[in-house]
């Protein structure tokens, strides 16, 4: 079979005339034209920078695919008129990538000199870095923290290379080979008035960790939520970069008042260095709100230099501690006072105690005790007496006379009406024993009788003020309800909450948690009270042109009998309106008799008399409108030895040029301040009795009514027990914001 097969015919083949190679001859002559000028500005390139742009291939090969936090700015704090008492400021970080500096042994140098020269670092330290087998390889090493913009930048110029240099080769080889160094953002805290409010604000461990003060407990809420940066990172490129930006924390705006603690702590500050004492606490606080408008805590120190001690101890003392002992002094110093410390809080309760025995029923207004001077309790044989400030008695009284003479004796009386079951509900009544519920970590309960340890002595102890203890914080709020018509509204510093923008995301209004008395019975007490500051032992605490009311405190600390004592004194202005309250507590203070509540109204009426027309409260007892000025105590304005020819002898005693012992006044005294002739002899008064200086160190030791009446303090005896035994943790659950108590809580249907 024969097979066909099909034809093809096939193309011609062109051949590449003269025209075209023509044409071809001048398309390679473009190309190798265009390669050479390519390679000529290649060439210009790598001679110019080459080095720059080799560090940046490098760079990005030899690091891993990693992420950088980008930092949330903490909120600010602003005190209840707008001035910044606490910031954050932007700061850097300086991080070492080692593994990119051993790279290439070029680097090593320029580098180290770099760091050494801008920012002052160790130069071996930088080198042990650099080659320890722990942290050669590490692309994160941290090697100062928190340096300024300032800074950051000066390094920056260090490293750079100005288009118009006039830099040698070498010199840009320098530069360049500067490597593995780049900065982290990060936050400074930084405190503008640095120790003012330091027991209230507290500070920053870190930039979101914080333990102390409005710090502490509101650290969930200042603190906010750090972004990301995802891709390589090197000096001068970043790649594939994916941003998840941060998000700020809220500010907050505080009830605190920047002029009233400014006033408050200069007065104490003038207190420590005249007299000084172990320890002093002042709050002030509105009373119809609850807003905490200044608070003094204790210990000084710098917000932004929290762990020097060197305010409280000497070098040589600072250098002696171990570290349990150091932190001990630091937790000691960091401590607020005003809301943590028990203490018996003394006779400042008695209003409180009279005003619940009235809303109880148990004594009315018109009723009238009678003090000889003393209580016995127990059975013939086995008798207890607790003794009255005077132990002569006041005689018959009316409960404004007993306030104002702050008599124990009608105090024990009126407890008894009460008995132990009422006397207990009105404490749990006012708080004492629990939280107020401040906002501040760490607050103390205080602590209290019950129903199976309160006893007929305990309870006529407790009516005056011993035998139980409490915290500034109770006692102060207590007062106020029983001032301002009865509500009790729990204490807070915290009134908005804002966020990044400034926009108010909260606000914290006075929380009312009860009413303790009615409104006639507060209107009472504040009558009693003013009778104390007319022509009671509160008398020292008068600010000329304003009505005010007070009570004094004294309570001799457990155990009984060792001269060591805590003063206090509470008061309001003005008596029909009150407007501001103050309590101020000195815990022994460092004079040779503590039993005197004299000291705490000096405190208090100098910081009152600048205080009350700073806020603008006008003065009701001044006929022309003005405030009349106010004799403050000598001691305040420096005025330590205004005796002529007068000196301090070798053990610090004040004596004439004779060397005879003297007062204050330049009478000649003995050893124990009674005043003498001069010619040695005691003088006596028309009973026989020694005289004593009312001016010893300058402080009275009495002070005399209008009718030349004695007042001295009511202060206990060594029969008063003592409180129970505290077992509490104050910081257990005390550590986080909280919304107040709920109106089950508070007592409230």
């Amino acid at each position: 079979m024969t097979t066909l097969r099909r034809k093809t015919k096939r193309k011609p083949i062109k051949k590449i005339n003269h025209s075209m190679k023509k044409k071809l001859s001048i398309l390679l002559f473009c190309v190798l034209g265009a390669l050479i000028v390519l390679l000529g500005v290649i060439t210009y390139i790598n001679f110019q920078s080459g080095d720059k742009y080799k560090k940046q291939v490098l760079s990005q090969a030899q690091q891993k695919y990693q992420n950088r936090t980008m930092p949330a700015k903490r909120g600010a704090i602003y005190d209840r008129n707008g001035n910044i008492l606490a910031t954050s400021n932007k700061v850097y970080n300086v991080v070492l990538d080692c593994k990119a500096v051993n790279s290439d042994e070029d680097y090593l140098d320029p580098t180290v000199n770099a760091l050494v020269t801008i920012f002052g670092l160790d130069e071996g330290e930088l080198r042990t870095r650099l080659t320890s087998d722990k942290t050669r390889e590490s692309q994160y090493q941290i090697v100062k923290k928190q340096v300024s913009m300032d800074d950051k930048k000066a390094f920056e110029d260090y490293c750079s290379i100005p288009d118009d240099t006039e830099m040698t080769r070498e010199e840009i080889q320098e530069k360049n080979n500067i490597q593995g160094v780049w900065f982290e953002e990060d936050y400074l805290r930084v405190y503008p008035y640095n120790e003012l409010a330091c027991d209230t604000l507290g500070f920053t461990f870190s930039r979101d960790t914080a333990d102390y003060g409005i710090e502490g407990y509101y650290n969930s809420s200042l603190t906010g939520i750090d972004g990301r940066q995802y891709g390589y990172f090197s000096d001068d490129s970043n790649v594939e970069q994916t941003i998840i930006e941060a998000s700020d924390g809220n500010s907050l705006e505080l009830s605190l008042d920047l002029g009233t603690q400014q006033i408050v702590e200069k007065w104490v500050n003038a207190f420590k260095e005249s007299t000084g004492a172990k320890n002093i606490g002042v709050i002030v606080e509105d009373p119809s709100s609850g807003e905490i408008l200044a608070m003094d805590g204790g210990d000084r120190y710098d917000l932004n230099d929290p762990r020097n001690l060197s305010s409280l101890y000497s070098a040589d003392e600072i250098a002696a501690m171990n570290d349990s002992e150091t932190m001990d002094a630091l937790s000691a110093m960091w401590n607020n006072f005003c809301v943590t410390d028990i203490y018996e809080p003394g006779s400042v309760v008695k209003p409180i105690v009279m005003a619940a025995a009235l809303e109880q029923g148990k004594i009315s207004t018109s009723d009238t005790f009678y003090c000889d001077g003393y209580q016995n309790f127990g059975v013939p044989g086995n008798m207890t007496t607790i003794k009255c400030a005077n132990i002569y008695g006041h005689g018959m009284e009316t409960l404004a006379e007993v306030i104002a003479n702050s008599c124990n004796d009608a105090m024990m009386q009126i407890g008894a009406k009460m008995g132990v079951e009422n006397f207990l509900k009105a404490q749990s009544t006012f708080n004492f024993g629990s939280r107020t519920g401040i906002d501040l970590p760490n607050e103390g309960y205080g602590i209290m009788h019950t129903v199976d340890t309160m006893h007929e002595t305990e309870l006529a102890c407790s009516a005056f003020g011993q035998g139980f203890s409490c915290t500034m914080i109770q006692e102060i709020n207590a007062m106020c309800s029983v001032i301002n018509g009865g509500y009790y509204y729990q204490p807070h510093l915290v009134t908005k909450v804002k966020d990044a923008s400034g926009a108010t995301v909260k606000t914290i209004s006075p929380l009312l948690q009860k009413q303790t008395i009615s409104s006639s019975i507060s209107a009472d007490i504040r009558s009693y009270m003013q009778a104390s500051v007319e022509q009671g032992t509160s008398m020292t605490s008068k600010v000329q042109g304003y009505s005010s009311g007070g009570k004094t405190g004294t309570a001799e600390k457990f155990p009984r009998g060792n001269g060591k004592y805590v003063v206090s004194f509470i008061g309001f202005a003005p008596v029909d309106d009150p407007q501001v309250l103050i309590y101020v507590v000195i815990d022994e203070p460092n004079v040779e008799d503590q039993a005197s509540s004299i000291y705490p109204q000096y405190v208090a009426q100098a910081i009152l008399s600048e205080l009350l027309p700073y806020m603008n409260i006008q003065p009701d007892q001044s006929t022309d409108g003005t405030v009349p000025e106010t004799e403050l105590w000598e001691n305040f304005n420096g005025h330590v030895n205004t005796i002529s020819d007068s000196q301090i002898d070798e053990n610090g005693n004040l004596v004439d040029e004779e060397g005879n012992l003297i007062d204050w006044d330049g009478n000649r005294i003995d050893e124990n301040g009674y005043l003498l002739n001069s010619d040695g002899s005691y003088q006596i008064n028309a009973n026989g009795e020694y005289i004593k200086s009312a001016n010893l160190d300058g402080i009275s030791d009495s002070y005399t009514g209008s009718a030349g009446e004695t007042l001295p303090e009511a202060v206990s005896d060594t029969n008063v027990p003592g409180p129970p035994e505290d077992n509490t943790d104050p910081i257990e659950d005390n550590n986080m914001e909280s919304e107040g108590l709920t109106n089950e809580e508070a007592g409230l249907d």
